[in-house]
This record gives C-alpha cells, structure tokens and sequence, in this order.
C-alpha cells in the first residue's frame, strides 16, 4: 500500500529566498509605476499606436494567461485521468495556475488606462464578442481552481476532488480555446483567421505551463533542501519533450496551410523571408532557440540525467514562447491589412505599408511587473501553505 503524501509549507529563512522575494517585488512595483505612467501620460509613450493596438504587455499577459492553463495540466493528469505519479504535485500545479492568471489579467487590466472601466466589461456583455466570453472563462477559471484546490486540501472533501478536477480540465480548455480563437475570429487579417489557432494555443500551454513548473518546482525544492528524485524529473522532461515536439508540428501545419492558399503568400513571405525582425524571431528564437535546442537537451541520451540541461530547457522553451507569441501578436498586426480583397486600394492611410512598431521601456516594466507578480504569488503561497510535497523519493511514485 502506498504511503500517503505528506505536504509541508516552503520553511526556508535562508537569505537567498527572502532575496529572491526582494528583488521580484521590486520589479513589481516598477512594473505598477511603469503602468502609472502610461495611465498618466497616454499610450502615446508607448511604442502602440492605431496600427498596433496590442503590444508587448499583450505578449506577457497572454502568455501567462495560455501558462496558467497549462500549469493545471499536472494536477488534471493525477485526477481526471489516475495518473498516480503526479498526484503530490497536484496542490501546486493549482496554486500555479492562479498566480499566473493572476498575473495576466493585471497586466491587461494595467494596461486599459481607465482600469476602472474593468466594472463595465463585467456588467455589460456582447455576446457575440470573443472578449465578453473570455471575461467569463477568466475569473470562472480562478473560482473553479480555489474551490478544485480546496477540495484537495481538505481530507474530509477529497472525494470529490476528481469532479472538480473534471470540470476545471474542460474549463481550462475552453479558456484556452477561446484565448486562441481572439485571433482566430479575427478574418480580417491574413496573419489571423485560421481554425488552427486554438488546438495550437491548447499545446502551448501545456508546454510553457509546464516549463514554469519545472523550473519552480526545482527552485522551492532547492530552497527548502528537500529530496526530489531524478526519476521525477525524468518524467515531467518527457512530458515536456512531447509538448515541445507537438507545438513544432501545429506550427508547421499552420503555416503549411497557410501557404496553400494563394491569398496568404503574401503574409508568409513576409514571416518566413522578408519580415526582418519577424523572420529573425521566427527561424532562429521560436525554431531554433525555442524548439530544435530544447528537444535535443530533452531526448540527448547523455544529458538524460543532467538537471541543468532540463533547466535550460525549459527557459529556452519560455524564450521561445514569447518568441512565436510576438510573432503572433505584434507581426500579424504589422502585416498590411486587407481590407478589399483582389482590389487595389489607394491612399495616404498606411495602405500597403509595413506597420513598424517598438516596444517602449514602460511596456517592459509592466510585462516584467506581471510576470514577477505572478511568482510573487506562487512563492508567498508556498510559505504559508502546505502545497509542496515533503519529499519526492523513489519510494514515493
């Protein structure tokens, strides 16, 4: 019979935890200032302009935003489908999932200018709007996780802890579905306008949820100087590998399909050939960096064993992320859009031009801001909860 799972809070005083603490609340409070200046300002100092209405606080926000559900994926494996091997991992995969949603949606609530105006979003809804659907999966998401983790915390509670986790895995895919198809639905531009988009974003975030969990994981176990088995670690790396290779595949099918059709050659010349910075980012940070690198770290049979290679796997991975999130976000705005397909169309309004676009100190500071935000929270948690399993042995799969 196995030994049930003992939980303990992070009990580390050591310098280097109340350090770590430190300097992510100081990048969170740049990032609030960061915010405050651009609310003050306007979106003027921002790099954004009416051409690239989403920028680079939209690039961290949804990445975090499509991470969140993929950080729950660990906790759905032990639940939804009995995968015993993940249960003691199942509390923090849940506690991460919020913090970072938590952290999304306050870059994007930052971001609005009139954060207030947050209330009218929320009372008035157009249902025909992606948008409105996604404020509901949003917060029913973090309601549906805290009942989900509640009902793993208390011993009294815990049958009916694989329901919850049911309804939060097909929650969180929908979520994720829906994150997607805001571009997706988009048909009026080329870069956009494709069914792929959201079983792609679904793949996403499983693969950065999952590097981020790693990497915490690795992180509190080393705080903390708690055993964690490299068997464990085996595991989550094959995961990861897996992901990884699928989010290679969508992308490939994505643009195949693309190119299949004559009215997207335009846009895909301009990714794959003639985008400079796009194309740049696309061969040798998302393919390069963020795919091809990471598989090989990941299946090389002499790094099998290596912790850091599967560190540097999944922080390449991330680097990857906000790599083809970039290009998703920032380059299909920056491809001239097609308003009269088939026709030419003439004037002094940016027709036919490139939309050139850089991203302003201000916008890094809140997207940092969110991003430490959201370990701020997983981190505090950890210390003042008993989400972390005491010991990840051999003995204990």
């Amino acid at each position: 019979m196995q030994a049930p799972i003992q939980y303990a809070e992070v009990k580390t005083s050591s310098a280097r935890y109340w350090g770590l603490l430190l300097v992510l609340a100081v990048i969170a409070l740049m990032g609030v200032a960061g915010a405050h200046h651009m609310d003050v300002e306007g979106h003027h100092v921002s790099g954004m302009t009416n051409q690239i209405v989403w920028g680079l606080p939209h690039v961290f926000a949804i990445f975090l935003i499509v991470a969140a559900s993929g950080a729950l994926n660990i906790a759905s494996l032990a639940s939804v489908f009995a995968k015993q091997a993940y249960k003691p991992l199942a509390r923090f995969s849940a506690i991460l999932s919020i913090a970072l949603l938590v952290g999304g949606l306050a870059i994007l609530l930052l971001d609005l200018g009139r954060p207030e105006r947050l209330i009218v979003a929320m009372t008035h809804y157009n249902f025909k709007s992606i948008f409105a659907w996604n404020i509901i999966l949003y917060t029913g998401f973090v309601v549906i996780v805290m009942a989900y983790l509640w009902l793993m915390m208390e011993r009294r509670m815990q049958r009916w802890s694989k329901p919850a986790g049911l309804i939060a895995f097909v929650w969180r895919l929908v979520l994720t579905t829906g994150t997607g198809s805001i571009f997706g639905f988009l048909v009026a531009r080329e870069s956009y306008d494709s069914a792929l988009l959201a079983p792609m974003f679904i793949i996403m975030s499983f693969t950065f949820g999952l590097a981020i969990l790693i990497l915490l994981l690795m992180l509190s176990f080393s705080l903390d100087r708690r055993e964690l088995d490299v068997s464990h670690l085996q595991r989550l790396r094959k995961l990861l590998g897996i992901f990884t290779a699928s989010v290679f595949y969508f992308v490939v099918v994505f643009h195949l399909t693309k190119l299949y059709g004559t009215q997207n050659h335009g846009f895909e010349s301009f990714i794959l050939m003639d985008g400079g910075i796009y194309t740049f980012l696309f061969w040798f940070i998302q393919i390069g960096l963020g795919n091809l690198l990471p598989l090989a770290l990941i299946y090389a049979p002499q790094l099998q064993n290596s912790g850091k290679s599967l560190v540097s796997a999944c922080l390449l991975v991330i680097v990857g992320a906000f790599a083809q999130l970039y290009i998703i976000i920032v380059g299909g705005q920056a491809y001239p859009l097609n308003i009269f397909p088939g026709y030419i169309v003439e004037s002094s309004f940016y027709d036919g031009v490139v939309n050139s676009y850089a991203p302003s100190p201000w916008e890094l500071m809140l997207g940092c801001g969110g991003i430490t935000a959201a370990l701020l929270i997983a981190l505090l948690a950890l210390r003042v909860l008993p989400i972390m399993p005491t010991a990840l042995s051999a003995e204990a799969q």
